[in-house]
């Protein structure tokens, strides 16, 4: 019978499960603290965000009238927060973490332009942020230390 530590078959291949592991992560109990903040990011699109215009509306670009800050901070809020949240939870991949970490970092700087966007807004007749667009701030918030947790873990 051969010695099964000579086979190059079988190296490979544990070599190939090794290099799988590394590009993987587990998220453990910090899973769920991301998907109850990607809930409440999805939940925040059906609420107000500034007067009557709701997230949605935002993110689908009909309230034209509110400037380009609420507008792309929706687009990385659904962006990283939601779909990048989703495939990297169910990928377990580390760079996804990593993406995820940073791009919900940089949601959460256009998230706080947007919500000082509106506030100056305010004195010149137009409408303030209201509480679904302060939620996704706050769930962004909360996702990009999230992640970074995850990702700084490995």
């Amino acid at each position: 019978m051969t010695d099964p530590s000579s086979d190059p078959a079988l190296e490979a291949e544990i070599r190939g499960i090794a290099r799988t592991m590394e590009r993987r992560t587990d998220p453990g109990a910090t899973a769920v603290t991301v998907a109850v903040a990607v809930l409440v990011v999805l939940g925040s699109l059906a609420l107000p965000w500034t007067g009557a215009v709701l997230g949605w509306q935002v993110l689908a670009g009909l309230a034209p009238d509110l400037g380009v800050l609420p507008r792309l901070f929706t687009f990385t809020s659904v962006g990283f927060g939601v779909l990048g949240s989703a495939l990297a939870l169910s990928t377990r991949w580390w760079a996804l973490a990593w993406v995820c970490a940073v791009g919900s970092g940089i949601s959460v700087v256009t998230g706080i332009w947007a919500v000082w966007s509106r506030q100056t807004v305010v004195p010149d007749g137009g409408t303030g942020p209201h509480v679904g667009m302060v939620l996704a701030v706050l769930a962004m918030v909360v996702l990009a230390a999230s992640w970074s947790r995850i990702a700084l873990r490995r």
